[in-house]
C-alpha cells in the first residue's frame, strides 16, 4: 500500500510527512518534508502539557490547538502530494503520557483530517496498549527493525526527540524503551535564555562546561534505576531540573549540563548486549555537542541513520505510515519487549472521509 505518515513529536516544532510503500512487513520510504508550526500555535501546544492533567476535553484552548495542528497536518498531506495515498498514519501530539495510569492523550482530530485530504485515516495508536496494561511507547522499534534487517547485530537506535529512546535489535530479540530526556529540557532553557526555540546546533552548549554537582544530581533521578520497558513524559523531569540547583547556573554552563544530563542518561541504558553501534535519528542528532556527548559517553561508534542510508528527519512519519498499514492488515505494532505487554499487540483506529 502507498501511506502517508505523519508525526509531530514532543519537540513541539512541527509537522513531519513522508511517504511508504508498505506491505506492513517490508518497506520502501518515498519523499518526505517537514512544515514548522507557527510560534503562536508551538506556544499554546506548550501551554496545553502544563494544565493536561486537569484539562477537560471541551477546553475552548484545547479545541482552538486540535483544529489549527490538524489543519496544519492536512496542508503538509496536501503539500506532499497526498490525495492519492490509500491511507494516513496519524499519531496526533502528545500532551499528557501516564501508562502508569493507564492515561495517554495525543490530540489532533483524525475525521476532520480525513475530510480535509479525501483519505482514510489510522489514528489513536498507543490506546490499545496502554489499556493493556502496556507502556504505549515507544512505537518505532517494529520500523526499526524492518530498516535494519540487513545490519550487523546487536545494533541500537537512538532516536532523540523532546524525549530520547532507544531501540536494541539483535538476532531475534528486539528490546526499547525511553532513555531520559532528548531536547525537550534543552530547547525550553534555550528559549528561556535566548529567545530561540532550540540551541542551534550546539553553540550555546559548546560555549559553557557541565556543572558536576547539578549533573549528579539530575542522573540520581529514580527513574534511570527502573528496568525496561519504561517510557517518560515530556515534563517528567520537570520538579527534579527545578530542585537541582540548574537555574542557578549560567546560560551557557546550563546547556552544558542539560546536554551532558541527555548523554549521560543514554549510557545508563540497560541493554541485553552492548551494541556494535549506535545510530542516532531524530532532531537532537543536528545537535554537535550532543553528538560529541554521546560519543564520550557511549563504548561503541556513534553516527547518525544516514550513515545507512536512512533518513533521520523522516524517520518517525515513515513509522506511522508503516503502522497504519500493519494496523489495517491486524499485525502488531507493540511488543512485549519494547512496551511491556504481555503477547504482540495491534492498534490504531480508522476513520473514513
Amino acid at each position: 500500500m502507498r501511506a502517508i505518515g505523519l508525526m509531530s513529536g514532543t519537540s513541539l516544532d512541527g509537522v513531519d510527512a513522508a511517504w511508504v510503500t508498505t506491505d506492513g512487513i517490508t518497506i520502501t520510504p518515498g519523499p518526505a518534508l517537514t512544515l514548522p508550526y507557527s510560534a503562536g500555535l508551538r506556544a499554546d501546544l506548550r501551554a496545553l502539557l502544563d494544565r493536561a492533567p486537569t484539562l477537560a476535553p471541551d477546553d475552548a484552548a484545547l479545541l482552538d490547538a486540535t483544529d489549527r495542528l490538524t489543519r496544519r497536518h492536512a496542508e503538509a498531506v496536501r503539500a506532499l502530494g497526498g490525495g492519492t495515498a490509500e491511507v494516513i498514519g496519524f499519531h496526533g501530539q502528545t500532551i499528557l503520557h501516564r501508562p502508569d495510569q493507564r492515561r495517554t492523550w495525543q490530540i489532533g482530530d483524525a475525521g476532520l483530517l480525513a475530510r480535509l485530504t479525501g483519505v482514510p485515516v489510522v489514528h489513536d495508536f498507543r490506546a490499545a496498549d496502554v489499556a493493556a496494561g502496556g507502556q504505549g511507547a515507544p512505537l518505532a522499534p517494529a520500523l526499526h527493525a524492518a530498516l535494519a534487517a540487513g545490519l550487523p547485530k546487536p545494533v541500537a537506535v537512538l532516536n532523540i526527540g523532546g524525549v530520547a529512546n532507544v531501540t536494541w535489535i539483535g538476532e531475534a530479540d528486539l528490546v526499547a524503551f525511553d532513555t531520559g530526556p532528548g531536547n525537550a529540557l534543552l530547547d525550553d532553557w534555550a528559549l528561556r535564555h535566548t529567545g530561540h526555540p532550540v540551541d542551534e546546533n550546539g553553540r550555546l552548549a559548546d560555549s559553557g562546561t557541565p556543572d558536576p554537582a547539578v549533573l549528579s544530581r539530575l542522573l540520581a533521578h529514580p527513574y534511570f534505576t527502573r528496568p525496561g520497558p519504561k517510557s517518560l513524559d515530556r515534563l517528567d523531569f520537570a520538579a527534579a531540573v527545578a530542585a537541582s540547583g540548574l537555574d542557578r547556573l549560567s546560560a551557557a554552563n546550563g546547556a552544558a549540563t542539560l546536554v551532558a544530563f541527555t548523554a549521560g542518561a543514554v549510557a545508563r541504558a540497560k541493554l541485553p548486549a552492548a551494541p556494535l553501534r549506535w545510530l542516532v535519528t531524530g532532531g537532537g542528532r543536528h545537535n554537535g555537542a550532543l553528538l560529541r556527548a554521546l560519543r564520550a559517553a557511549l563504548a561503541a561508534p556513534v553516527d547518525p541513520v544516514e550513515s545507512v542510508g536512512w533518513d533521520g528527519d523522516a524517520l518517525e512519519a515513515q513509522c506511522f505510515g508503516y503502522l497504519a498499514v500493519r494496523s489495517l492488515r491486524g499485525l502488531p505494532i507493540s511488543f512485549p519487549g519494547t512496551t511491556g505487554i504481555s503477547v504482540p499487540l495491534t492498534g490504531g483506529r480508522l476513520v473514513k472521509p
